[in-house]
């Protein structure tokens, strides 16, 4: 009945080839806002809301639920519209192609399609790459230590103070990220989270010490919190920029402010607390594997 409804005695383009055009659009734009190349300055903005709507961490790619989005609902979309409209798609498309110029037009729009979904083909393929899989592949420096953790006052999403030279619980995994990086800090929030998961220890603690406290005031730590998807006891900390800072120091951090633009040039450094408060391994610029290792040593 709809496609008696729908069809033009000429077959002219009617409202089953202008479903088909805005399912076009609509794709295109999911994809687009999905995959479209950035580069290493993501807007803060866009990581959120690619993390939000795609699963997607640090210009990385989309997580299973995200692609299940990107690819399912366009095919559920063009399915309905197949089941309700098909005879009268098929005969708008039969109209367009028999004239000259909406023949040349069709070209040029499946010429740009063609060519905006290569783009993000070589986007996909770029961020493969430099995923967090291959991140985790690297081996980092491992050194087993047995040092105190120097107490501070920090502060943490809840607005509680917090000393890490004197933890509630142990172990405590704890690495130093701040809100603005949109690249490696990401990365490691979810490998630590991803490890954690795959090694079966709920006990194990994920603690974040800022090294951008001019910017991750105490006000903003709870949306870091829910940004890097921090569960049940873990803790993003924050507090004085002078508390903060002697902490990096005395945790030996190394770190450099952008005074323009107040971006942080760091190293990934994850370290390995017991629950005495004492640090037992520290890893510099390591990766899954290494932090596995780290869990293990905990357990031993």
């Amino acid at each position: 009945m709809e496609d008696r409804v729908e069809s033009t005695r000429d077959g002219r383009p009617g409202a089953a080839l202008l479903a088909l055009a805005a399912i076009v659009v609509i794709t295109a734009g999911w994809w687009a806002l999905a995959l479209w190349p950035v580069g290493a300055a993501e807007p803060e903005w866009l990581a959120r809301t690619r993390s939000a709507c795609f699963g997607s961490h640090g210009g990385g790619l989309p997580d299973a639920g995200g692609w299940v989005l990107l690819i399912g609902e366009p095919l559920g979309m063009l399915a309905v519209l197949a089941a309700l409209w098909r005879e009268s798609l098929r005969s708008n498309l039969a109209w367009l192609w028999q004239r000259r110029v909406w023949r040349a037009g069709s070209v040029l729009a499946v010429m740009s399609v063609v060519a905006f979904f290569s783009i993000l083909g070589i986007r996909v393929s770029r961020a493969q790459a430099a995923s967090p899989a291959g991140f985790a592949a690297n081996s980092g420096v491992m050194t087993r230590v047995n040092l105190d953790v120097p107490s501070a006052r920090l502060v943490d999403q809840h607005g509680s103070s917090v000393d890490l030279s004197n933890p509630r619980r142990g172990p405590i995994l704890l690495t130093f990220a701040y809100g603005h990086c949109a690249t490696v800090c990401p990365s490691i929030v979810n490998e630590l989270r991803m490890v954690r998961r795959e090694s079966r220890r709920p006990d194990v603690r994920i603690v974040i010490l800022t090294v951008d406290p001019w910017r991750d005031v105490p006000e903003r730590l709870p949306m870091l919190s829910e940004h890097w998807k921090l569960e049940g006891g873990d803790v993003v900390l924050s507090g004085d920029v002078k508390d903060v800072e002697a902490s990096l120091d005395k945790l030996g951090i190394g770190r450099k402010r952008n005074e323009v633009t107040g971006d942080i040039d760091h190293g990934s450094t994850v370290m390995l607390l017991d629950g005495n408060g004492r640090i037992r391994v520290r890893i510099d610029g390591g990766g899954r594997a290494d932090f596995e290792a780290a869990l293990r040593n905990a357990a031993e």
